[in-house]
């Protein structure tokens, strides 16, 4: 039976990059083809590491929302319609 494909829920749990980048790894699980999970599974990735030197609190909400808003947006773009 295939999972909904709406956001996950505790995206409002996110608080710290680490979780960030579990939270945003547990959507890439959802999405429907194998290739297509190991796409942003792979851009998660990079942008972890391309963001891991950020210390500014402000900074990281921003990075952490904008992230979880992606997702939201990439796991409603492979949705199935009803």
């Amino acid at each position: 039976m295939p999972m909904p494909m709406g956001p996950l829920p505790g995206a409002e749990l996110v608080q710290t990059p680490l979780q960030l980048y579990r939270y945003l790894l547990r959507c890439c699980r959802r999405l429907p083809a194998k290739n297509i999970q190991e796409h942003y599974k792979h851009a998660i990735k990079q942008s972890f590491y391309v963001h891991a030197d950020e210390d500014s609190p402000e900074r990281i909400r921003q990075i952490i929302q904008r992230a979880i808003e992606d997702a939201d947006w990439v796991m409603k773009k492979y949705e199935k319609p009803k």
